[in-house]
């Protein structure tokens, strides 16, 4: 058996072509690609579709960073139009996406793990709609807390590369570990909570191979990714299928007119855009008061001149929230 890094070593050839050559010859038709003449097989924005599928790094679930579950691509269209991929997003910045995606490929080039299936192959078997789901880990300091992301997409589809990637690049940046999830897209929320569930579970199960701090972890959600945060908020990991585990220390949630709550809810990170006709910040007030009435710490934060579905906000009036949400959750694990 081959060992990777010493073939590399030996025959100093960059990282993606010694990969390509140990999965065959369906990895290396990326050779013909962007991905060939850019440094240490890093995308770029002229980058295409087919540079991610075909990605040596992404290799076994590179369909999974894409947004739609079976839907054929068009593979020649370049990262400069990924948003149009995602229907419910806007400002999506194609040089986010790109970066937040190199960092997988540099974690993978050094040898870390960054995809995980939380679902068993028998529970896959049985209910092939599984075979879509994972978690993509971008790690921080060995032992720190974690985060799961939940991107949205309206239940139809699952916006990572705008709205997981980039929030996980960000958060292990500043030393916590963050998981993005790939749940079942099509089945409704039901099934993507308990595949937040699943996934909260798995990490746990897991936490010292991966590892992660168990204490003070956080769920993320965008969107409809929200709505399945706060479910677990207000109802907890057990009641969706999950194990038996404590609530999260907080939860933190993106423009999303979810308007369900208990008695008992985390503390709670909120942003929305002020002009969201989607998602409209009304609705999410009226669940911010209630919150704050029961006694549980909210932050809310509008942001001038934005719709629904802004990300990051890079270059708007909420650019930086995701820092100040990971400040947020950090506070609450101290309390």
């Amino acid at each position: 058996m081959f060992d990777l890094m010493s073939m590399r070593a030996s025959c100093r050839l960059p990282f993606w072509v010694v990969l390509s050559l140990l999965l065959g010859s369906s990895s290396v038709r990326g050779k013909e690609s962007n991905v060939s003449g850019s440094r240490n097989g890093h995308l770029s924005t002229r980058s295409t579709i087919r540079d991610i599928l075909r990605h040596p790094a992404f290799a076994g679930y590179s369909e999974l960073i894409l947004p739609w579950d079976g839907r054929t691509y068009d593979e020649d269209m370049r990262l400069t139009r990924i948003g149009s991929l995602l229907p419910y997003h806007s400002h999506v910045d194609p040089a986010t996406v790109t970066g937040a995606l190199n960092r997988l490929i540099d974690d993978v080039a050094s040898g870390k793990t960054v995809f995980y299936r939380f679902y068993t192959e028998a529970q896959r078997q049985e209910h092939p709609a599984m075979n879509h789901t994972g978690l993509l880990f971008f790690r921080g300091r060995p032992g720190a807390p974690f985060a799961v992301i939940c991107p949205g997409g309206g239940f139809s589809y699952v916006g990572s590369v705008h709205e997981g990637f980039p929030y996980a690049e960000q958060i292990s940046s500043k030393g916590n570990n963050a998981f993005v999830l790939r749940y079942r897209a099509g089945h409704g929320g039901t099934a993507a909570t308990q595949d937040l569930a699943a996934a909260v579970s798995y990490i746990f199960s897991n936490a010292e191979r991966l590892g992660v701090s168990t204490d003070g972890y956080s769920l993320w959600g965008s969107s409809a990714g929200a709505r399945m945060a706060a479910a677990i908020g207000s109802r907890g990991v057990a009641h969706y299928g999950g194990g038996d585990l404590p609530k999260p220390s907080a939860i933190v949630m993106a423009y999303t007119a979810h308007s369900d709550y208990s008695d008992d809810e985390p503390p709670t990170f909120v942003v929305v855009g002020e002009e969201d006709r989607i998602a409209p910040p009304a609705v999410m007030e009226r669940r911010v008061e209630a919150l704050r009435r029961s006694g549980t710490v909210v932050a809310y934060h509008e942001y001038a001149n934005l719709g629904h579905g802004f990300g990051l906000g890079t270059g708007t009036s909420a650019e930086g929230w995701v820092w100040e949400a990971n400040r947020f959750w950090e506070k609450t694990i101290r309390r």
